[in-house]
């Protein structure tokens, strides 16, 4: 609902000013801050001043929306003049006028919230304009508009003039006085705009000069990362070089030592006394344990180097769980634990690198073996949801594994202290590996595990190897079922 408040018709230069003395004390009875009401008055003595000088007189009204959302105080100011030529470059600024008839419309519609301008050669210019109330003011009643609107009937009889609430009322004719009087107020205001300006620019000012200094800092600390950074990847390189020369180095004496220890467990040497043979039997073991180490370590090393090729091939998981079983079962040497191969009978073929798979599996059986006292390791796979990937996994009924440690095992060299530790030796690379391969593979491992229950590790891969074009799957009935040993035999556990 629309209330009228004010009419005042432009008919001499002080009904300008009056307009913009009107304007400014509706806003103020409205809730307007000074500011506001500064910009308010300003676009409405700017719009009348160009309807009185280029339309030689016009007709300003006042009035209150208060049923919109939020309330709307309107300004409306027609003419019957030639209208505004131009009027599109006026309202995109390319517009320039002698009397700067463009910048101050322009300027008026910045000022305001909304601001509509209809304009022809026929029927005047007519500019419609709204400020909102601020939005933590209560609503604006009928009462609080009535009290506007005697104040402003009040102002006119004490100044003398006859009254424009609710009609027409001829142009306020005021002495000279008032007419500098409001030019006073004006200065005053623009005064105090400028000040509000200048202290805008200086807290701008101050503004850019930190963020250029927080920009040069920037600029330090990401030379200086990058420095650090090539300084790590060196590090790293020399790393990776160190481990895959030293591997190479040890896996020739580590060989020797096997084959001579071999040579006397077969009595190729001549008879060993029983002493002899556990001392030759534990140097045999400890040879094969530092072997399965510089292994993992040379496998760490090519990955991180980019030297491992995948070799992918169709294989079904039958036939892997298969050579995985003739491959564990002499590790299974407790009769307390159980180790269950599940039936994979429905998963599709798998086109992946099958050494590398095993790879990861042993080493996730030989740790459960490592730490399951009783009860039982079960393998098996799944095919996931989206049918695109198929998750192998290794549970057992151990000592498990608390949520806090569960990402420091798949860290080099990262182990976790149990009372197992002492019994079963380990370097904290095996699992490692596993994370690493199985990223080589287009997947990822993760371990759901509780302490006391046991512990499920995962490793989910793509079906199709995507680095390497795979091709069309073989029928099932094509793949064999039996053990691959031949394929896994480079396979390490940790």
């Amino acid at each position: 609902m629309t209330t009228p408040i004010l009419r005042i018709r432009l008919e001499a230069e002080e009904d300008v000013v009056a307009a913009r003395r009107k304007a400014r004390a509706i806003a103020a009875g409205l809730g307007f801050s000074q500011l506001d009401q500064t910009r308010v008055a300003s676009a409405v003595s700017e719009i009348a001043r160009n309807a009185f000088e280029y339309a030689h007189g016009g007709e300003v009204t006042f009035a209150f929306d208060g049923a919109s959302k939020p309330q709307s105080f309107l300004i409306d100011v027609r003419d019957t003049g030639p209208g505004i030529r131009d009027l599109d470059a006026v309202l995109d600024g390319t517009y320039r006028s002698p009397t700067g008839m463009g910048r101050g419309i322009a300027g008026s519609r910045r000022l305001m919230d909304r601001c509509e301008i209809e304009s022809s050669g026929q029927q005047g210019t007519r500019v419609t304009m709204a400020r909102f109330l601020p939005a933590d003011r209560p609503n604006m009643t009928v009462a609080g508009i009535d009290a506007i609107m005697r104040s402003i009937v009040e102002q006119n009889a004490l100044g003398g003039r006859s009254g424009g609430v609710l009609g027409d009322a001829p142009g306020e004719r005021g002495a000279a006085h008032r007419s500098f009087s409001e030019v006073l107020e004006q200065n005053r205001e623009l005064l105090s705009t400028l000040t509000e300006l200048r202290d805008r620019q200086d807290e701008l000012t101050r503004l850019t000069q930190e963020l250029e200094a927080t920009n040069r800092g920037v600029v330090a600390l990401y030379a200086e990362l990058d420095e650090r950074a090539d300084e790590l990847r060196r590090a790293d390189t020399m790393k990776s070089r160190f481990l895959s020369n030293m591997s190479h180095e040890l896996r020739t004496p580590l060989s020797s030592i096997r084959a001579l220890s071999n040579l006397l467990l077969n009595r190729l040497d001549g008879e060993l006394s029983s002493e002899q043979e556990r001392q030759v039997l534990l140097i045999r073991k400890s040879a094969e344990d530092l072997s399965e180490i510089v292994n993992d370590l040379l496998d760490l090393a090519k990955i991180e180097a980019g030297r491992t090729e995948v070799t992918p091939d169709w294989f079904k998981a039958s036939a892997l769980f298969a050579a995985l079983r003739a491959m564990l079962t002499p590790l299974q040497t407790d009769p307390a634990v159980k180790l269950i191969f599940e039936d994979t009978t429905g998963l599709p073929p798998i086109f992946t690198d099958e050494a590398r798979l095993t790879q990861i599996l042993r080493n996730f059986v030989s740790n459960a073996l490592k730490f399951t006292e009783r009860g039982e390791i079960r393998v098996g796979a799944r095919l996931e949801p989206d049918g695109e990937h198929v998750t192998f996994f290794v549970a057992d009924t151990g000592i498990g594994i608390a949520e806090e440690h569960q990402q420091v095992i798949f860290e080099e060299f990262g182990q976790v202290q149990n009372h197992l530790q002492q019994r079963v030796k380990g370097t904290g690379l095996g699992l490692p590996l596993c994370r690493k391969l199985a990223a080589l593979l287009g997947g990822y491992t993760s371990v759901d595990s509780k302490p006391g229950v046991g512990s499920t590790f995962h490793a989910t891969l793509p079906l199709r190897v995507e680095a390497v074009a795979a091709p069309d799957s073989p029928d099932a009935d094509g793949l064999a079922d039996g053990p691959a040993i031949s394929r896994l035999s480079h396979g390490g556990a940790s």
